[in-house]
């Protein structure tokens, strides 16, 4: 043989030999192989759990017909059994699959593979524990059957608590509230009438549990868990239901009272001050402050509300029913002119001009909300208000000398309110479109639309959404800590202030 073909017939053995080597590793790694072997072994160990389980339920039920014929669980196990067998076939489907990789898979597929083996392995399992369930449930209610004597003793207990609870306290916090709300009377007398049907129906179940045949142990077990539930859910209720008529007596509001923006890029978060004021029945004030986290979203949707009520709840109604949409603050306890006066104080008519006075009574109330510098609510102010929020729009008001809105971030009187907050701290009313600049109420969205510029935002602003172009501002770390701040003492209302009913029926 020539030197020639002697070095092709080396080229292509050489050729042979690294294939067969690339070929050789070229295969699942061994820790994933192992995961399939392992796996075909807990499938197949599934499988047969199911099988036993389900002949052992059915022997069972076979073998205690006068149990489990009345009995709404024992219905349900054929479908569940069914569904179980289901999702192990499914399981068994990614197995057949995965052998098949195993087989002639390649290294690329190794991806495909841990998918295949999370999935099957999450089938595998959810279908033995519902396999589990139902074998337990059933093997429970035949070790019920065989303490019928403590059974029965357990449904006096729990009839006994069920006559041993008071409902003097909460029927009358209801009637007192009907009376002092009438708009609730019929939600109320539902509430409690609800309430006071747990008792009544509780006499007919223990009465059935009683009479009722030993041999219908369905019924006499359903019985049982419904005198049960019912003990446990009446002091629940009835709590629930004297909550509801505190509510009543308590208004509330959410005031955002300061706002910054910290760090960049990843590390910025975007936080809130909340004062929420509390007013009581008995003219008491309490308050308090604390820094929360929030969302890039809640920050920008809230932009434009400091110094606002951002939430507030009235006298007369559910916590549930507070209202939502941003207003400012202390306005939603200004009477109708119409009206003249109410709980809270009164309108005065001085030097031709109509404004409001809060009793001294609720002073604190008055400088909580205005944030110490309360300035007289004229009338013409608070008709704006009033017309905004019936149709549902928040109401920012216009300083006409100054060009600006009132109230809300870039309002005049917010930013004399809060000169000391940290977002003043930040810069953030210097970059107000209203800061200093002449004209600068031509951009306003409160301003006329001949007088704004041609592409600004023309639409009414709702809470959340339609806010000002203006970018926030970054504010550096704070001095303060997320925790709450102090509350103010208590502002009782001192005797004989006016005689003056809280919650009147006037709004």
């Amino acid at each position: 043989m020539s030197r020639s073909a002697l070095r092709l017939s080396a080229v292509v053995l050489t050729t042979l030999i690294i294939a067969v080597l690339f070929s050789a590793f070229d295969h699942l790694p061994a820790s994933v192989r192992a995961q399939i072997d392992s796996e075909r072994a807990a499938l197949a160990t599934a499988q047969t759990q199911l099988r036993t389980a389900q002949t052992e339920v059915t022997r069972e039920t076979q073998s205690e017909p006068e149990l489990f014929r009345n009995l709404a669980a024992a219905r349900q196990w054929p479908d569940r059994f069914q569904q179980a067998s289901a999702t192990l076939q499914s399981a068994g489907h990614d197995m057949d699959e995965l052998s098949s990789l195993e087989k002639k898979g390649h290294r690329q597929d190794q991806t495909r593979t841990e998918t295949l083996l999370a999935q099957e392995r999450t089938l595998r399992s959810t279908a033995a524990d519902q396999a589990a369930a139902v074998r337990k449930e059933a093997a429970r209610w035949i070790e019920r059957k065989g303490h019928q004597a403590e059974e029965l003793q357990e449904m006096e207990r729990s009839y006994r608590a069920i006559h041993s609870y008071d409902l003097a306290p909460v029927t009358a916090a209801v009637r007192r509230a009907e009376t002092d709300w009438p708009d609730k009377k019929t939600d109320l007398e539902a509430r409690l009438a609800a309430v006071t049907a747990i008792v009544s129906q509780s006499d007919g179940l223990w009465q059935t549990a009683k009479r009722q045949p030993v041999e219908d142990w369905g019924a006499f077990f359903t019985t049982g868990d419904q005198l049960k539930a019912s003990a446990a859910s009446l002091p629940v209720k009835g709590a629930e239901l004297q909550g509801l008529t505190d509510q009543l007596y308590d208004s509330w509001d959410k005031v955002l009272v300061d706002m910054e923006v910290r760090g960049i890029g990843r590390n910025r978060a975007w936080d809130q001050e909340i004062r929420t004021v509390h007013t009581k029945k008995t003219g008491e004030v309490t308050s308090d402050e604390k820094w929360v986290d929030v969302s890039e979203a809640t920050y920008q949707a809230m932009r434009n509300d400091l110094g606002m009520a951002v939430e507030h709840k009235p006298a007369g109604k559910y916590d549930s029913e507070a209202e939502r949409v941003a207003q400012p603050a202390g306005f939603a306890y200004v009477a109708p002119p119409s009206q003249g006066s109410n709980q809270y104080g009164y309108w005065e008519h001085r030097d031709g001009r109509d404004f409001w006075v809060f009793y001294g009574q609720y002073a604190l109330l008055r400088d909580l909300l205005f944030n110490h510098q309360y300035r007289p609510v004229d009338r013409g102010d608070w008709e704006g208000y009033r017309t905004s929020r019936d149709r549902g729009w928040t109401y920012y008001g216009n300083d006409e000398s100054r060009g600006a809105p009132k109230y809300g971030t870039n309002g005049t009187a917010t930013q004399d309110r809060y000169s000391g907050s940290s977002y003043a701290h930040g810069g953030g009313f210097r970059e107000s479109p209203y800061a200093s600049k002449s004209g600068g109420y031509r951009d306003s969205p409160f301003a006329s639309p001949q007088a704004r510029n041609p592409e600004a935002d023309h639409s009414p602003h709702r809470f959340g959404s339609n806010r000002g172009p203006e970018e926030p501002h970054v504010a550096p770390p704070p001095s303060h800590g997320f925790h709450p701040a102090p509350s103010p003492a208590p502002h009782r209302l001192p005797s004989g202030g006016g005689g003056r009913r809280f919650g009147g029926r006037r709004r």
